[in-house]
């Protein structure tokens, strides 16, 4: 009952974090393009009956009808209502993906954070060390961008992208490949979020302040407010990578996965960069085709070699029956996949895959093959101690199984 209790709150929590990082990531897509978009006005005097200086407009058409949308270059005159704010969408993909991380990675930190042949660490250690790097990054991240370095953004970059390369070392040298990949994400997250609660809101809650008591508002801070934003819309590629990044374990289970996770990240940032730069106007394809060649080289790198992916020694190849692998796939995988599991941490088979017969089992040679021997990521964390005698005889057996072998 409490394996399917969490599975039905790993649902909702995920559904909701969909949901909310749609809303966040598409509205801060939409300012982004409405900043970059704007354009002087037709009527510079012409400021609404609010009252105030242009700093630009943009007209749009969009659902049957035309929108006319003004930025002020400071604030209107007189504070307008209803003012709208944009933040819950923000505060609630945070709260839900912590929500997620708690229950995947701390409720199950025996099964999903630590990996032993990576670091052997206690549960409890292990919990402490993810909620240092989550808290940590920020106040990094915050303390360098209120620095003197934060006055240049191009130093601030390089800074950030250097601690960045350090982070996924770390990670992927303490946890799980795949807790790395998701806790390099959540930093991110944390830093968006945080930006957007200490930084962003109560800029424009001043703001607001001043002008509710008939004051000019002080410009600086909706500058670094704006400055927070677009270091924001820089992560929010890399940070949707790695939320999906743990159905694909040929990067996160690569012998070098951290440069694997710099270089997926880095891709991403250099993609958006583009977009933005699209945004502006003629914008220069180099930033899309390193991207390009970054995402290039990482599949090169992770691609499987025979006879040298699984790590396995092959004098000679021979035959396996159905039924040996049978038995090991019944001691060493079935506990997990089964009609009926018995790990106390799975209701039912992880993604479906029932392995209780040889039929199934053939049926799912490729996957099976795939898990355990080349990217060697099942079973997960070996909880069930698979051997490499075991892996070599299931290597056997799936080169006995190919079309191309028989």
């Amino acid at each position: 009952m409490e394996a399917w209790a969490a599975e039905w709150l790993n649902l909702l929590l995920r559904w909701l974090h969909f949901v909310a990082g749609i809303a966040w990531i598409g509205s801060s897509f939409y300012f982004i393009w409405l900043d970059d978009h704007l354009r002087a006005p037709d009527h510079p005097g012409d400021a609404s009956a609010a009252g105030g200086e242009l700093h630009g407009e943009v007209w749009s058409v969009h659902g049957g009808g035309f929108y006319r949308a003004v930025k002020f270059r400071t604030a209107p005159a007189v504070l307008p209502a209803p003012l709208h704010w944009f933040k819950w969408e923000a505060y609630a993909t945070w709260l839900s993906g912590f929500g997620l991380l708690a229950l995947v990675y701390w409720y199950g930190a025996g099964v999903y954070l630590v990996d032993p042949s990576v670091a052997d660490l206690a549960p409890g250690a292990a919990i402490a060390l993810s909620a240092a790097f989550v808290a940590g990054g920020y106040i990094v991240y915050d303390a360098l961008c209120r620095s003197p370095l934060g006055r240049n953004e191009r130093a601030l970059g390089a800074v950030l992208l250097l601690l960045a390369g350090l982070l996924a070392f770390a990670l992927c040298n303490v946890f799980s490949g795949r807790a790395a990949y998701l806790h390099f994400g959540a930093v991110l997250g944390t830093i968006m979020a945080g930006n957007v609660f200490f930084v962003i809101i109560p800029g424009q809650r001043r703001m607001v302040a001043a002008l509710a008591r008939g004051e000019a508002p002080d410009p600086a801070a909706g500058l670094n407010a704006k400055r927070r934003s677009v270091h924001n819309t820089w992560f929010t590629l890399p940070v949707l990578f790695t939320m999906i990044s743990n159905h694909f374990p040929m990067t996160y289970a690569y012998q070098w996965n951290w440069a694997a996770l710099i270089a997926i990240a880095l891709a991403g940032a250099l993609v958006r960069s583009w977009f933005v730069a699209r945004h502006r106007g003629r914008a220069s394809p180099l930033p899309l085709f390193a991207a390009a060649l970054l995402i290039a080289a990482v599949a090169a790198a992770v691609a499987p070699r025979p006879g040298v992916a699984s790590g396995l020694a092959k004098p000679q190849r021979s035959a396996v029956s159905d039924i040996d692998v049978r038995e090991v796939i019944r001691e060493r995988c079935a506990g997990c996949h089964s009609a009926a599991p018995t790990h106390p941490a799975f209701p039912a088979a992880p993604a479906g895959l029932e392995l209780d017969t040889n039929a199934q089992i053939r049926a799912a040679a490729a996957r099976i093959h795939q898990q355990t021997v080349v990217s060697r990521i099942m079973p997960i964390g070996n909880l069930t101690g698979m051997t490499e005698a075991e892996r070599e005889l299931i290597d056997r057996w799936y080169g006995a199984t190919e079309p191309g072998s028989r």
